[in-house]
């Protein structure tokens, strides 16, 4: 009997298997001409010379950061030199008087950073001045938190938030890597990003340094869900340890299911720990207590010097700082680092994953503004809030819509773990 005849037709094994390297192949061929292309426009517009309207901009910046230095540096010595003879009435605590020196400080810093900034456009340095621009509104962040703590949430915040919106606009449009990005990123970014969903690596360190990739999108989401996840294990603790059966509403924004402050703390510990996700369990608890308690006491801090809110209060607790933190919440912070980088993060990014990959960036950013509008309400309605109890009637239709609606009732039963006295804060107003 004869050897059956093979098809001539069919494709054979090896041919197959190098029909799929050659796929392979042409597929990463084509990124790399991609991400070639990519950084040669960057170094490109890096090198490209800025209108003269920028050169004009930064020549204002240059003298009017050297001018705000100098004028800084003297008020700040002088108010020194009052203070150290006695001859300056402080009239106020001594809270009050340290945050006004740390906005001044701010403000040095920052007139200083603008007069670099101006110097780095005169010379065309395009990333240079981006980087800049970076560590100004992380400047900028700083002086609006100390001024709503001195004078409120009001008119005074406007044109740092101005300056801020302003320096955004001109990171992006400074940057090389964002300008050149825009076009040639995004082809990059729907290949890989196709790819990565279909293998279910999608959000990880394609480098390998940290866990995750630490972008936007990712971070969002983790604020978003330990956010959710928060308020329910502090509801849960609440009804079953401190007032067993009864239960209490421990959101932190005005709506929605979410307290900001295990969703911050989540992000910033992902932030820390990212690299250190295979660190051995004790030094992962170690940095997540840190910094949860000193996250926890800060937030503290600002809401009592803010708008005389008290939270929590710890005093007279085992390791108590200040009744702002404690030893035994310290380590709660710790084993929720733990259960966080080691068990949940994976879960996460599994679950946020199974948002469709053309869809994730539309639907965040339509999220993220209603975030951002939830934060905004919730911190015009507490400083309305304060000033209800100060005595302060409102002086323009948003206060008096926010009083309509969001009276001394309504967010007594909102924020129901709050107590506030306006003899707790450190405004001047």
């Amino acid at each position: 009997m004869s050897a059956p005849e093979h098809d001539s037709k069919a494709p054979r094994p090896a041919q197959t298997a190098r029909s799929a390297a050659t796929a392979s192949s042409n597929e990463a061929n084509g990124q790399q001409k991609v991400k070639k292309r990519y950084r040669t426009d960057r170094q490109a517009i890096d090198r490209k010379r800025l209108p003269l309207p920028f050169k004009v901009f930064g020549i204002l910046c240059l003298v009017a950061g050297v001018a705000s230095a100098v004028l800084m540096t003297i008020t700040i010595v002088l108010m020194a030199i009052s203070v150290a003879t006695g001859s300056y009435d402080l009239g106020a605590s001594t809270a009050t008087l340290t945050i006004f020196i740390i906005n001044l400080i701010l403000y040095l810093i920052l007139a200083v950073l603008f007069a670099v900034f101006g110097i780095r456009l005169l010379r065309n340095k395009r990333k240079h001045a981006a980087q800049g621009t970076e560590a100004m509104i992380f400047l900028l962040a700083g002086d609006i938190i100390c001024s709503i703590m001195l004078n409120g949430l009001g008119a005074n915040v406007i044109p740092d938030a101005v300056i801020a919106v302003f320096l955004i606009v001109m990171q992006s449009y400074l940057d090389p890597a964002l300008a050149g990005e825009r076009d040639l990123q995004r082809k990059l970014r729907d290949m890989e990003t196709r790819e990565q969903a279909e293998e279910g690596t999608l959000g990880l360190d394609p480098t390998g340094k940290g866990y995750i990739t630490l972008n936007f999108f990712n971070l969002f989401w983790i604020f978003v869900v330990c956010s959710i996840l928060g308020l329910v294990i502090e509801t849960v603790y609440h009804m079953l340890v401190v007032e067993p059966g009864v239960y209490q509403d421990r959101a932190g924004l005005l709506f929605g299911p979410f307290s900001p402050i295990y969703g911050v703390g989540a992000m910033l510990m992902t932030m820390a720990l990212n690299r250190f996700h295979k660190a051995p369990l004790l030094v992962v608890f170690l940095v997540s207590a840190v910094i949860g308690g000193a996250f926890e006491f800060a937030v503290s801090w600002f809401m009592q010097f803010a708008f005389g809110i008290v939270a929590w209060d710890y005093t007279g607790t085992f390791l108590s700082i200040d009744g702002r933190t404690n030893g035994m919440f310290m380590a709660m912070w710790g084993v929720l680092g733990v259960f966080w980088i080691k068990l949940c993060l994976p879960w996460m990014l599994k679950l946020v994953n199974q948002i469709p990959w053309n869809w994730r960036y539309t639907l965040t950013s339509i999220c993220a503004v209603i975030m951002i509008v939830d934060c905004c309400m919730t911190l015009m309605s507490l400083d309305r809030w304060y000033q209800r109890e100060a005595g302060i009637a409102p002086d323009n239709a948003i206060s008096q819509f926010i009083d309509d609606h969001f009276d001394n009732q309504y967010m007594a039963e909102r924020f129901q773990s709050m107590s506030i006295d306006p003899g707790n804060a450190t405004r001047t107003l």
